[in-house]
């Protein structure tokens, strides 16, 4: 929110004088500009440095007294209002104090989770400004940070309900490391690398935390001569990794975030051209486009796929330079993906695309500004060498601008081709306009498409800064404003809204950016002009033409939605939506351009609106307010002139119709007196000063009318009242004109032109304030006193009961009562009395601040606040004990009291709703290449004006007073009374009061929970929702229920549990069961782990004292004694045990409630519930807590059992002993030195981990000297720096205790669990439950001296199990394998493999149990990962003879198991050859076996019968079933291994395209659809670059065979290879040839099929410029095709006709088919060749067969693709080639 600062290095001096030597003694790091444009600035600095020196002691003084709370919140949240109040206005020394303090803070290990967020958020504010402090100024560790994330966001307790952190910390986290980044010391990066390399191991989860740990903690911006330490340490080792992954497994995605972070902070220090193209190819893959017609898409390239965002800086960063590498790949890019962009074309993708479209743009201007504009600080520049040169930008802008013309009409909308537009056209205006403008010209001429109206239109908005402001690359651009103004009036239209609303956009974003005035004159009276500004004055002429008829025009949209033209009286009276947003768009449009006209234009508009007001008699719900709306725009802009108008025009009709008292009490009043009032109210809303004049006549009628009977009568009055008073008595500015001081200058001194599109200046504003003047508020007390005055004494005595009024009079009285307050909100001082004492200790104060915001109260005088407040509870009571429906006063009272609270001149839902479109005007017209603040007149004062009511709204943290106190509890009363439209209202004041005030809640809940007790009998179902309904608290406010303080949930908890024994609780109705629902759900989402130990430590302390007594400003508080001091710490021990006493309260009172005899079962799952949140990592539940879930492990419902069962985790978890831990030497253990550098996989000294059955230990002595490694990652890529392994069995925690040594809660566990009835129960219940097996015991802690009786027993009954696996129980056997030896030491399992690897196949039990007995195998060995190449090799030899498996299950489980042997086989870089099975070797044996199938020419039929008959099959057969296995796997490797096919496997290429079949028939056999599938996968892979010549060997090697589906499946593979590898291929010249040659060469295939893939092949080719159109490739077509034919023999009459086409034919048809795939690889526009193409492409129209049939289908595609812009297109031919084209496209041969 805060601005920042100018960015052109030059600072102007600042508003109002020049800057002298500061007399405060200190040089702010950064205030926001706008506060010394209100107007009380010179008052602010006083102010400022006051709370400056009162945050800086008192929190200083919170934190050494160990008070965290309440004072150091306090303290901490007065700070972030400083900072939005006033910016940055501190010395650097207190900047970087305040940093370290909350540094310190956050990383307090133990502090509550709420307040490490708070004090997070607070420090990220405080860093955000890097700029501001430099690497000297701040270091700051970056090990606390890793320690938090570590503990937060890898908890190891979360999962087990220990922890309960809220959804927003993992973002919290990630911002605030990101902003402390920069401040990391220069080690840090090596330090880093030490701790996270040993994570990463590929095929482990930690491979993805390491990554993830990369990418946040990295720092990238250290200065360039400390690179050394920084980014050289891993770049190159990460973009190795980076280019040899070719599987996008997660993590990948996280590099490129962290390599567009590296490129954007080092711009030119880094070469990046060696990775440009497969940068490019990664990026266009990371869109996952469809490709030819059957494509399957990897389901992890959906998942997985880059952040565009991230692509889109990293292309950016890597820009410029001298190689210019990356533009000709951009240009490449968007080339191949254009066509993407055409509005016909619709899929998942789209966003995806338009979002790169709409951020390249945004990011390479930030790029520029950077570059060009920004003010240079301690951050690297970027070296001249590598800055854009406009050249760059050009050739940017060249090749993005046809894809966002395509994008503008796009089926999601134009917004984003419109913001892409308005950045383009920043940079190359005379690029980006023309074409737009052209696309708008016509759509502003057509009627039939609105919707090309809309979008033409929003792009124009976009770029009408730079069109209005011409400048020296686009000076024609201004005269294009008229023109286009004038064109746009059609489109005020009443009868298509969203039309109406983007004209009036339209219309007042010109007119906000010129000055309507007329020039004209100037052309005789200077010669000095340039032709544009001569035609721009002639133009100019126009401007009062422009005006009258917008005006026109909206007297038509006025007329034609008069009320009773909508609809019927008796419907709504209100508005509709839609109508008020018309209104809004009338009103600020009209508003805009009568502020941007010359005076006289002004005048003429103004008579004009003038007489229609008064020539007509409008109804005052719709029309009347458009009109009025307009009336009061023109009075605002020359409130004189139009005052003398209005006012005694409606002044003296209002007199003339109420002479008659009868009118006074007339139900329905007469139509002119309303109009003619609501006229009145509406032009009062002006310039205070300006109506004193008239203050007698306007006093006269408020005394005429505020009476009236009639509601709307008296409303209108009282609005006009309120306006009065509004007027009178408010600070804001009184215009609004692009440039200061208006245009009312002689033209020889002024000349508008000059000032077109120009921004506001910030230091010269020239604001015009309104400040009351003493006179104003004497005229506003005596409006005051006429009238609230006597309304307040007769509701006074309405409250005692002396006066009977009706209730009618009741609601007058109080609706001019509510105006009064609400129009003198800021003149009125808040109220006054004591505070309300002891809600919370505290040894600091917590004194409110107060801000001036303009006015002196008058101390004097009577506060009406307060008589309003002292009235209006009397009445209250009255109301509420006489008549208690008389709700329309009910709502009004509960309207005042929540504006005596916090009204103070402006409503909060009024300034957000303000402050957010006050940021969307900025957007849509902001500058973001020549600097911040370069925004237009206007939008500054409007941001001035938000600052003023910024500070008139920060009221939080007020005191909280005894008459707040009495107020917020006739809230509660309103709250819980009868009806529920008033206990709604008043619900939703009470939530915004209880925000208010400090500590208000402690107050109020037991207020609250009083309607919830169970023992009373007087409450009603109405209180008692009501008290519900206060306790849930809405969406934005405060929750009651569940505020995070141990005192008031003590409360509020075991309440709800208990009041489902009230007497106004009944199950049955189904509003309150929903109540309950919603708070259980509420609390369950917002509660976080509260914390006990608040203990602050010495670290923190010494940089509070550091800040108590930091100078300028300074408290003049004392230090702090040492009895202070201790009595802090005594307090904050006292505190900490009261936290836990209070944990443990509401631990036993939740159970007490829970075990009530007839409490309802609803009740008991809540209280069940909320225990559950009370489990925590620090603290062992209480006793008799363990007893209730355990027991309640075999509760009836399985909602309670789900819950125990998770709990008694948790309690597990919390009951685990220390285990001892020894710290070893890795490379001692191996006898082996540390390597010199990185190297990853098997290595010497990692060799000890793997699984060696030779040395495997079996007997105790054995098993106690072996040091067992758990996790798997360790020492796969490199050992951490000390190595932590659990010590021998000896030296932990004794197992098997007998009873007596097992502590209290473990007895509890023990005996439940050997109580065999129980057990029992639990088991039958278990089987019943829907998640079976997954609730799993850990059978992770046993050892070893059992460990051998153990495995005798295990053994056999493994054995068994495997055999009896059923269905349901398949995946929870490999669930539970898999867990078991999840992080273990393979070599303590080894009895567990051993068993698995005894025949996984042996075939009893049929393929089922096969199957399952290799996917718990699978399980085992996949969580071992790299450790056991021993037991792979022995599976492998195992499983090679059982390739040729019948059943498909198996043969599927093969394939998954044959991926994970191979998987560790990876091509990483530094990654040693592993000693597992590798995959060359292996697919070498498999090509051996495959030879009789590679061999023969002829088709493979699957004719191998699913049976298992003994009989002895051929080779043939035999090589069959091998090959549907071999499919499987690397069908499933597709998905999973980091690399995609290995140089071998491309050799069973030629066999899978001579299997895969043509069409898409879901009928083929399995093998075949295989094929396809494998096809599909392989071809979408990612290639290096060494591979490209390999795989174009095998396609050329196909393309020659007989069989016409392998030729014919080469093209569909070469499609979806080219494109997802398109930047690798176009890098290798010889790769491009061969594909031509390839290509062109098929065209002349025999088959016809093969043909026509083959054209649609080369025009997908050309399509996306992967081949050129050159002339030779079209001379080469026109040859072949004047191929002569031979001439037809005469057949016998008997013969069949000869079925194989003549070579002739063939090429002729191969020349055809050549020229129409150039036709069709141009689908959207018409290059200059086609129409010659065309033309030679219908002179074969009578050819035979299939030529004729492919020039019709050429010319059929070319009019459908070419149809929607044939207009455009048309230009392209010559009026000979229409002719022939017409002709042709309309021919009878068309419908032939």
């Amino acid at each position: 929110m805060e601005p920042a600062e100018r960015a052109d290095g030059r600072d102007p001096p600042e508003p109002g004088g020049l800057p002298g030597p500061d007399p405060r003694g200190f040089v702010p790091q950064k205030e926001i500009v706008y506060n010394k444009l209100l107007p009380y600035a010179e008052r602010l600095d006083a102010e400022s440095d006051l709370q400056l020196a009162q945050i800086k002691s008192n929190l200083g003084r919170a934190v050494q007294l160990q008070e965290l709370w309440p004072g150091g919140l306090f303290w901490t949240r007065k700070l972030s209002t400083y900072i939005r109040l006033y910016g940055r206005k501190f010395s650097k020394e207190d900047h970087v104090l305040f940093i370290k303090l909350l540094y310190e803070l956050v990383s307090i290990p133990k502090l509550e989770i709420s307040m490490m967020q708070g004090f997070a958020r607070l420090l990220i504010n405080l860093l955000k400004k890097k700029e501001l402090l430099s690497r000297d100024d701040l270091e700051l560790p970056w090990r606390p940070l890793y320690d938090m994330v570590e503990r937060i966001l890898y908890s190891k307790t979360e999962h087990l309900g220990l922890n309960w952190f809220p959804n927003s910390v993992e973002n919290v986290l990630k911002t605030l490391v990101k902003s402390c980044r920069p401040y990391f010391p220069a080690d840090a990066t090596a330090e880093m690398l030490e701790e996270w390399r040993p994570l990463m191991c590929p095929f482990d989860v930690t491979m993805q935390k390491a990554i993830t740990y990369f990418e946040i903690f990295l720092p990238t911006s250290l200065p360039p001569q400390l690179h050394h330490k920084g980014f050289k340490l891993w770049f190159d080792e990460l973009i190795g990794l980076w280019v040899s992954v070719q599987n996008l497994p997660q993590w990948e995605g996280q590099l490129v975030n962290l390599f567009a972070r590296l490129a954007t902070d080092n711009i030119g220090y880094i070469d990046w051209d060696p990775y440009v193209p497969k940068i490019f190819t990664r990026i266009l893959r990371s869109l996952n486009l469809p490709v030819g017609s059957s494509q399957v898409l990897v389901p992890r390239f959906l998942t997985n796929a880059y952040d565009i965002g991230h692509a889109v800086i990293w292309i950016t960063a890597m820009m410029g330079g001298p190689s210019k590498l990356v533009q000709k790949h951009l240009a490449g890019l968007f080339n191949s993906i254009t066509s993407f962009y055409h509005p016909s074309n619709n899929g998942r993708w789209l966003n995806k695309l338009m979002k790169l479209l709409q951020r390249l743009p945004n990011s390479v201007v930030r790029r520029l500004h950077r570059e060009r504009y920004k003010k240079p600080s301690w951050l690297t520049p970027v070296p001249d060498s590598h800055k854009l040169t406009d050249q760059d930008v050009t050739d940017f802008v060249r090749c993005i601008i046809q894809p966002v013309l395509l994008a503008m009409f796009s089926k999601t909308g134009s917004l984003e081709a419109a913001q892409a537009l308005q950045n383009l056209a920043l940079m190359r205006p005379e690029l980006v306009i023309p074409p737009v403008l052209e696309r708008t010209y016509p759509a502003l001429e057509t009627l039939t498409e609105p919707h090309q109206l809309t979008a033409t239109l929003s792009c124009v908005i976009g770029v009408a800064r730079s069109l209005v402001s011409g400048g020296k690359w686009f000076p024609e651009g201004p005269t294009h404003m008229l023109p286009l103004l004038m064109r746009a009036l059609p489109g005020v239209d009443p009868n298509d809204f969203s039309k109406c609303m983007i004209t009036f956009q339209f219309i007042a974003t010109f007119s906000t950016l010129v000055p309507l005035v007329d020039c004209s004159s100037v052309l005789q009276e200077r010669n000095d002009l340039t032709e544009v500004e001569r035609e721009l004055c002639s133009a100019t002429a126009e401007f009062e033409d422009f005006v009258l008829q917008f005006m026109d025009r909206c007297f038509g949209l006025i007329e034609s939605s008069t009320l009773e033209q909508t609809r019927e009286e008796t419907e709504t009276e209100k508005m509709t939506h839609l109508e008020s947003l018309v209104e809004l768009g009338l009103s600020s449009t009209f508003s805009t351009i009568l502020t941007q006209c010359s005076k006289e234009i002004f005048m003429v508009a103004l008579q004009k609106v003038f007489n229609f007001s008064i020539s007509h008699i409008f109804e005052t719900r719709v029309a009347g307010r458009m009109v009025a709306d307009m009336c009061r725009a023109a009075v605002k802009c020359c409130p004189e002139e139009s005052l003398k108008l209005f006012v005694p025009h409606c002044c003296n009709v209002i007199t003339q119709l109420t002479m008659n008292d009868d009118v006074l009490n007339e139900e329905e009043l007469d139509k002119e007196l309303l109009w003619n009032l609501q006229l009145l109210s509406e032009i009062t809303r002006v310039d205070g000063k300006k109506l004193l004049l008239y203050r007698e006549q306007l006093v006269k009628i408020l005394q005429r009318t505020l009476h009236l009977t009639c509601k709307q009568g008296y409303t209108l009055s009282c609005n006009l009242l309120h306006h009065l008073l509004r007027s009178t008595t408010l600070i804001y500015p009184t215009e609004y004109c692009s440039v200061p001081g208006g245009f009312d200058k002689p033209p020889s001194e002024y000349f508008p032109i000059k000032d077109w599109g120009k921004p506001g200046d910030l230091w010269n504003l020239g604001i015009q304030w309104h400040v009351p003047s003493s006179e104003e508020v004497a005229f506003a007390f005596y409006l005051l006193d006429s009238f609230l005055q006597p309304e307040l004494i007769k509701l006074q005595h309405c409250g005692d009961g002396e006066l009977e009024m009706s209730r009618d009079d009741v609601l007058q009285s109080l609706t001019i009562v509510h105006n009064c307050l609400i129009g003198s909100g800021n003149l009125l001082p808040p109220l006054k009395g004591e505070p309300v004492t002891n809600l919370v200790p505290s040894m600091v104060s917590l004194e409110e601040t107060k801000l001036y915001t303009g006015l002196e109260y008058d101390l004097s005088r009577e506060n009406h606040r307060e008589a309003i407040a002292r009235v209006i509870r009397k009445l209250l009571n009255h109301i509420l004990n006489n008549s208690e429906d008389d709700t329309k006063s009910l709502f009004l009272i509960i309207k005042i009291i929540g504006d005596l609270l916090q009204f103070q001149g402006s409503h909060k839902h009024e300034f957000d709703s303000r402050w957010k479109s006050f940021n969307l005007v900025k957007k849509s017209m902001e500058n973001r290449l020549h600097g911040k603040k370069q925004h237009i007149r206007a939008l500054l004062i409007d941001r001035v004006m938000l600052q003023h009511e910024l500070r008139t709204l920060t009221v939080e943290g007020c005191e909280y007073k005894r008459i707040h106190q009495d107020m917020i509890r006739d809230l509660l009363r309103l709250s819980t009374s009868s009806y529920s439209q008033v206990r709604n209202k008043a619900q939703q004041t009470f939530f915004a009061a209880l925000g208010a005030y400090n500590f208000c809640c402690r107050d109020i809940i037991p207020l609250v929970l009083e309607f919830l007790r169970p023992d009373r009998q007087d409450v009603t179902q109405q209180q008692f929702k009501g008290a519900l309904y206060c306790l849930l608290g809405n969406h934005s406010g405060v929750c009651l229920a569940n505020l995070h303080d141990w005192d008031c949930i003590v409360q509020t908890w075991p309440a709800i549990v208990s009041s489902g024994l009230s007497k106004a609780m009944s199950l049955e109705k189904p509003s309150i069961v929903r109540l309950f629902d919603d708070l259980a759900e509420k609390i369950h989402r917002q509660y976080e782990t509260i914390g006990l130990d608040f203990a602050i430590p010495k670290s923190c302390v010494e940089i509070a004292e550091l800040l108590q007594q930091s100078k300028n400003p300074s408290s003049n508080q004392t230090m702090l004694s040492s009895e202070e001091i201790k009595e802090g710490l005594k307090r904050q021990q006292e505190k900490n045990a009261d936290a836990l006493r209070n944990y443990e309260n509401l631990v036993n009172t939740l159970l007490d409630g829970v075990e009530q005899r007839n409490l309802p079962w609803k009740f008991e799952h809540i209280g069940i519930g909320l225990l559950s949140l009370l489990l925590r990592d620090d603290r062992v539940l209480p006793l008799r807590a363990i007893r209730f879930f355990v027991e309640n492990l075999n509760h009836d419902a399985i909602v309670v059992r789900k819950m125990a069962i998770s709990a008694v985790a948790g309690i597990l978890k919390q009951l685990k002993r220390t285990h001892k831990k020894l710290t070893i030497n890795p490379y001692e253990m191996s006898g082996y030195s540390k390597p010199t550098q990185i190297l990853a996989g098997d290595r010497p000294d990692n060799h000890w981990l793997h699984y060696d059955s030779k040395s495997i230990p079996r007997t105790k002595k054995e098993w106690e000297s072996s040091c067992f490694v758990e996790k798997t990652h360790w020492g796969y890529y490199s050992w951490p720096q000390n190595m932590v392994v659990y010590a021998g069995v000896e030296e932990q925690p004794k197992l098997g205790r007998s009873r007596e040594d097992l502590t209290e809660a473990e007895q509890i566990i023990f005996d439940h669990f050997s109580d065999p009835k129980f057990v029992e129960q639990l088991i039958t219940f278990l089987s019943l439950e829907d998640r079976k097996g997954k609730d799993k015991f850990n059978p992770r802690r046993f050892c070893l001296f059992k460990v051998e009786k153990l495995w005798q027993l295990l053994c056999p009954l493994l054995r068994t199990a495997l055999s009896n696996i059923t269905v349901e129980t398949y995946n929870d056997w490999g669930t539970c394998i898999a867990t078991s030896c999840e992080s273990r030491d393979p070599r303590k399992l080894h009895w567990l493999f051993e068993l698995l690897l005894e025949s996984p196949l042996s075939g009893e039990g049929g393929s089922f149990v096969d199957a399952c007995r290799l996917y718990v195998l699978q399980g085992g060995l996949a969580q071992q990962e790299w450790r056991v190449p021993e037991l792979l090799h022995r599976l492998l030899k195992y499983l090679e003879p059982k390739l040729t498996q019948v059943y498909k299950n198996v043969r599927e489980r093969i394939g998954s198991v044959l991926t994970y042997i191979f998987m560790i086989d990876v091509s990483l870089p530094n990654t040693a050859p592993t000693a597992s099975p590798r995959v060359p070797e292996f697919t070498a044996r498999i090509l051996e076996k495959l030879k009789p199938l590679m061999d023969v020419d002829e088709e493979i039929q699957n004719h191998v019968m699913e049976e298992n008959g003994i009989v002895e099959e051929d080779e043939r057969t035999q090589g069959i079933k091998l090959l549907k296995t071999i499919l499987k796997w690397l069908m499933a490797s597709a998905g999973r291994s980091f690399s995609t096919a290995v140089t071998e496997q491309l050799q069973l290429l030629p066999l899978f395209f001579k299997i895969a079949p043509v069409e898409n028939d879901n009928s083929y056999d399995e093998l075949k659809r295989d094929a396809k599938l494998c096809l599909s996968l392989m071809s979408q892979g990612l290639l290096y670059p060494h591979q490209v010549p390999l795989v174009l060997q095998v396609l050329k090697q196909t393309a020659r065979s007989s069989s016409w589906h392998a030729r014919y499946t080469v093209l569909t593979y070469l499609q979806t290879m080219v494109f997802y590898n398109l930047f690798i291929f176009l890098n290798n010249e010889d790769a491009v040839k061969d594909i031509r040659w390839l290509v062109i060469s098929l065209l002349e295939d025999e088959q016809l099929e093969v043909r026509e893939m083959a054209a649609t092949t080369l025009s997908g080719l050309l399509q996306c410029n992967f081949l050129n159109m050159d002339s030779p490739l079209q001379i080469h077509f026109e040859q072949l095709c004047k191929t002569k034919l031979p001439k037809k023999r005469k057949r016998d009459p008997g013969s069949v006709g000869d079925t194989i086409p003549s070579a002739e034919l063939v090429k002729r048809h191969a020349g055809v088919l050549g020229l129409g795939a150039c036709v069709l690889s141009s689908p959207y526009d018409v290059p200059t060749w086609m129409p010659q193409l065309l033309m030679n492409l219908s002179a074969h129209l009578n050819d035979p067969q299939p030529i004729e049939m492919t020039v019709k289908k050429t010319l059929s595609n070319f009019r459908r693709t070419h149809h929607d812009n044939w207009q455009e297109h048309k230009q392209q031919f010559t009026d000979d080639q229409l002719l022939v084209l017409t002709d042709l496209l309309v021919s009878p041969c068309y419908y032939a």
